[in-house]
């Protein structure tokens, strides 16, 4: 790894303080450097099994079973309860109905199924998940209960088990067959009617029923809370890029029909608008030929509006309009032109005059369009330093998974107080991944600073340079009577390349959460991880390595800059609404915070750790260059002589030069191999530039835009960007001045230059051709290589002629 020591005369430039930011803050405290490194831990991982299928029995199945689907997280047993029906129960004789619930009891917990109103026969179907861990009794009691809105509910019956006679499954057997149970009065006695259907079991978070129990751990949560403490997968929408070449109109006309119309076309697709320019000219026949693309999403509930619209003055008319619903446009899969059509445009409205024809539909103009839901693009919706997924729309173009990608979810520690319950500080946690289309969300563990989700989910990979982000949130949408007022807080995220891991080995680590908020860097607790890699064909993994990036349609028919950034944002809000009409909701901040909605945002933080990201790119040859500049001027007698022989070598044998170079670097390459990385790269603080950034700039990253900070302030950051963008131009400048120089030497522009630079390349072309290259190679290599006492300190000559070279600086204003 590059070490970069600051220049002494670097600091205007890097921090980039004016006196009045020294008085607004000074630099953070600095942390514990280890807090924010990845840890490596041990845990427990992989099933096992009580023999004979009773709990408590003796010795353990010692088996070959961590090839399971849950092999990748700790084990965690539950006492499931599957409660389907009751039937012919007794009715209450003052009311002459029956009301029935169950109630299932297992020491200080309770879980409540919902009551039906007057049966004898009810369905639930309901499974209770009580977890092993905070068992606290011997006795597990179900209740079937008559609610009663006024009094007491009234007692129906009960059964109750034995807690050492419950079986265990092992998946993946079959789920338990659910049996009839008769039952009991509160002396234990059988009664004359009334039965009740139940399955009582010993299982893990392998079991089916797992996702849809209700849990003892959220036995707080009431209401639509219950809906949104549940594990669920989620799948993203899938996106297309609909292109609409508006090509051009017919027999335009405007209201004042002493006026030619100037017209545009404005296309809109839910909150997507966009417009064409300004017909060139007034004309009944405008003439555009541009593409408006737009962020589709499949089901298209949506449908695409055109109106023409005439500019009159300062004002806008609408000409003609119509709607498309998006399933009539062709979808394609690569650049094959697409016909275009003729449309008939129809505008509402005779005149104010017309009465009730007012409202009919009447021939406006013809406009001619070109429209296409294109499937060979991959729509982007997040970052693509950070894609997780690379193919395109269409699935007839998609290749076949390389590998799979295992996560383990495993626990968190050490979390902050997130929000205040009953004046004290408390966190519902619950974690998010995200991989390709496939989103997934842990269980909500309530009242935890260290829970245990011991969860396990699977993703295809179908390109290994790919990133997985996971995310730890909040719950702040519990029930209650602030429930769905607030939003679910960031308790940190963390990434993970998957090039960078190794196939088929199991990484097991505690990865530090950091958030950066206005008062500075800090940790919000640790995230444990169990995860593997596994390739499925080590062929097709090394030719993607020689693929692009993303699919052909890319590079075939780009889509501008502007294009990419505005449809990603369309992208990004559409999967927000998508996600956020599923139950549990996938809350529009979680799934910005995922997809890092807010990364083109300016940032002094940013800036400076991208200026340092350069430095230290360049540090290698900025090191080469130092030490062949020591060789040069001979500060090393013994190294310049040896560089003196290994020249001479490479002189007399020239076809040496590049096996030498290829072989220096194989040995490079296997010298670093005892030192690679043994962990996956996580936020690196440093290379952030968080831990030594001030809280100026914190409070100006978390400004909002537009900003809402006083004046002065503003004024002051204004200022103070004008500084930064200042030397960043001067140095565009001068890049662009030595490129001008390099043009000057043969065009004319300094006559006598051009004409001395143009006579010498004759001389030199004659000497070259006279003396052979090996001669001049070694004269040259002797020339720089010659010792102190023959150097002058003056400029060379070359050098001098180069600087004297004009640019074309002086023709700017």
């Amino acid at each position: 790894m590059f070490q970069f020591h600051e220049p002494k005369n670097y600091r205007p430039f890097c921090s980039l303080i004016s006196e009045k930011e020294d008085r607004m803050g000074s630099k953070p405290a600095a942390a514990n450097p280890d807090d924010y490194k990845i840890k490596d831990t041990k845990p427990q991982l992989g099933e096992r099994w009580p023999h004979g299928g009773i709990r408590g029995g003796s010795g353990w199945i010692i088996s070959d079973r961590v090839t399971s689907t849950y092999d990748l997280v700790e084990q965690m047993y539950y006492l499931y309860v599957r409660v389907v029906k009751a039937r012919d129960l007794p009715i209450n004789p003052l009311t002459a109905s029956c009301d029935p619930y169950v109630e299932v009891k297992l020491g200080n917990y309770k879980g409540k199924t919902q009551h039906f109103e007057k049966r004898t026969y009810a369905e639930w179907k309901q499974v209770f998940a009580f977890s092993k861990e905070k068992i606290q009794s011997t006795v597990l009691e179900v209740y079937v209960k008559d609610k009663d809105m006024i009094s007491r509910d009234d007692y129906l019956g009960k059964v109750v088990f034995d807690m050492n006679e419950v079986p265990t499954r092992v998946p993946p057997d079959s789920p338990l067959a659910p049996q009839w149970y008769r039952l009991e009065d509160r002396r234990g006695d059988k009664k004359s009617k009334g039965e009740i259907m139940l399955a009582v079991w010993m299982g893990t978070q392998a079991d089916e029923a797992f996702s849809e129990a209700w849990h003892s751990d959220a036995a707080t949560v009431h209401g639509e809370g219950v809906y949104s403490v549940r594990s669920k997968v989620y799948v993203s929408p899938k996106l297309w890029y609909l292109r609409v070449n508006v090509i051009e109109a017919h027999d335009v006309e405007s209201e004042d029909k002493s006026q030619l119309p100037q017209v545009f076309v404005k296309a809109q697709l839910g909150n997507q608008i966009l417009k064409t320019k300004l017909s060139a000219t007034k004309t009944t026949n405008p003439l555009w030929n541009e593409d408006l693309v737009f962020v589709a999403a499949e089901p298209f509930e949506e449908s695409l509006v055109l109106t023409l619209e005439n500019k009159a003055g300062s004002k806008e008319e609408t000409v003609g309009r119509i709607v498309f619903p998006l399933n009539v446009f062709e979808k394609r899969l690569d650049h094959r032109p697409v016909h275009s059509r003729w449309f008939n445009l129809e505008q509402f409205g005779f005149g104010m005059l017309e009465g009730e024809r007012r409202m009919e539909l009447k021939f406006s103009t013809r406009i001619h369009l070109r429209a296409s839901l294109d499937g060979g693009y991959h729509v982007l919706d997040e970052s693509t330093m950070y894609i997780s997924d690379q193919r395109p729309t269409a699935r007839q173009l998609w290749k076949k998974a390389i590998g799979i990608l295992e996560i383990g979810i495993l626990s968190a520690q050490g979390l902050q107080g997130m929000k205040t319950k009953d004046g004290k500080k408390t966190t519902d946690a619950y974690c998010v991944a995200k991989y390709g289309q496939k989103w997934v969300r842990t269980r909500t563990i309530l009242e935890n600073f260290n829970p245990k989700w011991n969860e396990q989910y699977t993703w295809e990979v179908y390109d290994p340079c790919t990133v997985v982000t996971l995310g730890v949130f909040d719950n702040s949408h519990l029930g209650g009577e602030q429930a769905g007022t607030g939003k679910d807080a960031r308790i940190g995220k963390i990434r993970i390349r998957l090039s960078t891991l190794e196939t088929d080995r199991i990484y097991t680590h505690s990865y530090p959460l950091l958030v950066l908020q206005p008062s500075g860097l800090k940790k919000t607790g640790e995230l444990q991880l169990a995860f593997r890699f596994t390739c499925l064909s080590l062929a097709n993994m090394i030719y993607l390595y020689s693929q692009p990036l993303l699919p052909k349609m890319h590079y075939q028919h780009p889509l501008t800059i502007h294009q990419l950034d505005s449809l990603r944002y369309q992208a990004m809000n559409i999967v927000a609404v998508r996600l956020g009409r599923a139950e549990p909701p996938l809350r529009k901040e979680v799934v910005e915070y995922m997809l890092d909605v807010d990364s083109h945002m300016w940032s002094m933080r940013r800036s400076k750790a991208n200026f340092f990201r350069i430095v230290s790119v360049f540090s290698g040859a900025i090191s080469m260059s130092k030490w062949l500049g020591d060789v040069s001027n001979w500060k090393n007698p013994i190294t310049t002589i040896l560089v003196h022989i290994l020249f001479f070598i490479l002189v007399c044998f020239p076809e040496l030069i590049l096996p030498t170079v290829f072989l220096y670097m194989f040995l490079i390459g296997i010298w670093n191999f005892r030192s690679r990385p043994r962990h996956p790269p996580h936020m690196d603080t440093k290379l952030s530039w968080a831990e030594a950034v001030l809280p100026d700039e914190l409070d100006e990253e978390f400004d909002t835009f537009p900003s809402s900070k006083p004046q002065d302030v503003t004024k002051m950051r204004y200022d103070r960007l004008r500084s930064v963008a200042g030397r960043i131009q001067t140095v565009v400048g001068d890049i662009a001045t030595q490129g001008e120089r390099f043009q000057a030497l043969l065009s004319w522009r300094d006559p006598r230059a051009t004409c001395l630079f143009v006579v010498l390349c004759l001389i030199v072309a004659v000497a070259l051709y006279v003396t052979p290259f090996k001669i001049v190679v070694l004269v040259a290599g002797l020339f720089l290589l010659r010792h102190p006492r023959f150097r002058s300190k003056m400029p060379s000559v070359p050098s001098n002629f180069f600087r004297r070279l004009p640019a074309r600086a002086d023709s700017m204003l």
